[in-house]
């Protein structure tokens, strides 16, 4: 396919503390651009874009991050992420075999998994990425990526790269139009030869043009309504 998925975008008031988290919790170096600072990913792991714009608000966020086992144990992992500014919530106990909820500085919620986990097994320290969304959601996804299906239950859905890493996937749930569906977004990245065809492409399939005002980068929404980037390399 000739789009291929750069990052997730995570905008927040100090996009710089943000992103000197993440870079330290998963050992990447971070990039600036005109898009706001990258930690770019790989060919099995999602890349991180961290941008300026609104703070967390009172509703649980529309994304979540899953962190799971490579190199470092679940309890490993909670203390590399408290020493890098980030908290547990809730309780602060973490029961046996079970998943824990953390925060990073600008307040947005990610999992610690099990390490028994079987379903991130593999998928390497950024194993998911998981969205509030119906069964829709992750076949408009799998279209768009070409990517296939590798859950598809009921509602909830996830694809995954035919190479394998990081997950995305999608709650079965349905959008909650009282989200902001700009702070938190996929970027695509596509060939600027390729750029008007894969454009139509992703419209055939669903996508609503939002902003075409800049040469480089497109605002979509996909057919739940969350807004996601389309950019020339």
């Amino acid at each position: 396919m000739p789009i291929t998925f750069e990052s997730v975008m995570l905008r927040s008031p100090e996009p710089e503390r943000a992103a000197a988290f993440w870079s330290a919790l998963l050992h990447r170096e971070t990039r600036e651009d005109t898009e706001g600072i990258l930690l770019p990913g790989s060919a099995t792991q999602a890349g991180l874009r961290f941008a300026s714009g609104r703070a967390h608000s009172a509703l649980k966020n529309r994304v979540h991050l899953h962190l799971s086992r490579a190199a470092r144990t679940q309890q490993q992992t909670i203390a590399a992420a408290e020493r890098a500014g980030g908290r547990l919530l809730g309780s602060g106990n973490v029961p046996a075999g079970s998943y824990a909820v953390m925060a990073d500085p600008a307040g947005d919620e990610f999992c610690v998994i099990e390490d028994e986990n079987s379903y991130l097994a593999g998928c390497g320290p950024l194993g998911e990425v998981t969205c509030e969304g119906t069964r829709a959601s992750g076949l408009f996804w799998s279209a768009v990526l070409g990517w296939p299906l590798v859950w598809d239950e009921g509602e909830e859905t996830a694809i995954q790269s035919p190479e394998g890493g990081t997950k995305l996937a999608w709650s079965g749930d349905a959008v909650d139009p009282a989200r902001d569906p700009s702070r938190q977004a996929f970027v695509l990245v596509c060939a600027s030869p390729e750029l008007a065809t894969e454009l139509a492409r992703v419209e055939a399939l669903g996508a609503r043009v939002v902003d075409s005002s800049s040469a480089t980068t497109t605002v979509l929404e996909d057919p739940e309504g969350v807004e996601f980037l389309l950019r020339s390399a």
